[in-house]
């Protein structure tokens, strides 16, 4: 490695370590929040031109705040702070480290002499007898235990709980595991929504924000939907029957509701909304111009009726609900072919809400929807997050780091033993890197079951 390429990432690990990185991170991404609060997420262009105008729409459309979360520079500041906290933390592991790996720590009898609060008594007992009884009942409270002598005597030292200074790094850990679950389901998850009719079946969804389409691997099959009413004639329970088809084979069968999901593959099926379309059953009506007889016929999709006074041959073709005539478009619409023997086919399109519009074409025959049947149709959200597990872990990670920053402590004790002419000075010493006050009530403790220890 060249002296170029090393002095960079050494500035870029001195970079990524900062603390002020941290922070100018966590403000940027508390203000792009807030702004994705402000700003309503994946709504249609028509519903963002009207409440911004057109002028502002292009400025957050080109800045991506109608899909802020799933956008590249959202995204770059969650990887950017994902490094920063892992190489914060690793820097500060090396420090900590150093007491948490520690073989024989140094108990630093200086330390524990300049405390505060101390407990002190004298005992007959010989050293022997204090070295042995007084380590075995240190041991039960503590469980790292070392004896050492010293000019006028000798020292117990204990301590625990050296490991609990990780809770911090678990901490640490959770927060890149959340950061890294959000990264992977921005990435490589969606979020869709698809409408289907009762009795059909669909495998593309529409990505929010008017992002394109996703092909699904399966087909989901609305077999029924059925909406229950309170009396003021809200909705109270909507729910459909769904099946999901694979390699032409029926998988899974479940009825959901509303936050009660069908989950697949890592795919999840919400009920979000109802409606209801046109069947492909309706009744239209044939009118002759010279007699102006009409001729009612009932018809379902696929039907060919052959219609009286030589007016031909008429086909119900299909359905669409979105009709478009001369680019414009119609809403709703019936198509239909007419055929007499000796002309070309015609075809027709019948919008539901412009009943006399077949006139416009100037035939002896004018066809009009005069009635359809409806039918209800599923509004399902689609989602997929492949990173929701790692967010799950690290929640856990998270409560388990917490308890431990917050619950658990290091403590450390030393009993120092000072020969006097007749008998021995004890003096229990303690403190600890939390919850001192507790501490101090432990050091009471041991004290106190020092000094009642007899021959």
């Amino acid at each position: 490695m060249t002296k170029d390429s090393s002095g960079f990432l050494d500035a870029v690990w001195t970079l990524f370590a900062s603390l002020k990185l941290t922070i100018i991170l966590l403000i940027i991404l508390a203000i792009t929040s807030i702004i994705g609060t402000v700003i309503p997420q994946n709504a249609t262009q028509a519903d963002y031109v009207m409440a911004f105008g057109e002028f502002l729409y292009q400025v957050f459309d080109l800045l991506d705040f109608f899909d802020m979360y799933h956008s590249w520079w959202f995204q770059l500041m969650l990887v950017m702070l994902t490094i920063n906290i892992t190489v914060c933390s690793i820097e500060r592991l090396s420090v900590t480290g150093k007491t948490i790996f520690k073989k024989n720590p140094d108990p630093n009898l200086a330390r524990f002499q300049r405390l505060s609060k101390k407990h002190e008594f004298s005992t007959g007992l010989d050293s022997d007898t204090i070295k042995k009884k007084f380590r075995s009942a240190v041991k039960r409270s503590l469980g790292y235990i070392r004896t050492g002598d010293t000019d006028n005597g000798f020292y117990i030292y204990g301590e625990t709980g050296r490991w609990t200074r990780l809770g911090v790094y678990v901490v640490h850990t959770s927060v890149v595991m959340l950061l890294v679950g959000g990264i992977i389901g921005s990435i490589f998850g969606f979020d869709g929504f698809v409408t289907i009719p009762e009795g059909e079946k669909e495998n593309r969804i529409r990505l929010m924000n008017n992002a394109g389409f996703q092909e699904l691997e399966f087909e989901i099959r609305c077999d029924n939907f059925e909406v229950s009413f309170y009396d003021t004639g809200m909705a109270k329970e909507f729910r459909s029957s769904l099946v999901i088809i694979e390699d032409g084979q029926e998988t899974v069968k479940k009825d959901i509701i509303v936050n009660d999901p069908l989950r697949y593959k890592g795919i999840n099926i919400f009920q979000s909304s109802y409606g209801s379309v046109p069947s492909d059953i309706a009744h239209f009506s044939f009118t002759n111009k010279d007699s102006e007889l009409g001729y009612d016929y009932k018809l379902k999709v696929g039907d060919t009726v052959d219609l009286p006074e030589a007016m031909g041959t008429f086909t119900l073709t299909g359905f669409t609900r979105d009709g478009a005539f001369q680019g414009h478009s119609v809403g709703e619409a019936f198509t239909g072919t007419l055929e007499k023997e000796g002309e070309e086919t015609i075809n027709l399109l019948l919008p539901l809400k412009f009943p006399t519009f077949d006139r416009m074409r100037g035939g002896n025959e004018v066809v009009a929807v005069t009635h359809f049947e409806e039918k209800f149709y599923t509004g399902l959200q689609v989602t997929k997050d492949p990173g929701i597990w790692v967010v799950y872990t690290g929640f856990l990670f998270m409560i388990f780091g917490c308890y431990i920053t917050f619950f658990m402590s290091h403590q450390r004790l030393c009993v120092e033993v000072i020969k006097e002419k007749d008998s021995h000075k004890i003096i229990v010493a303690g403190f600890s890197d939390k919850n001192k006050p507790g501490m101090q009530l432990k050091v009471q403790k041991i004290a106190e079951r020092l000094e009642k220890i007899k021959d």
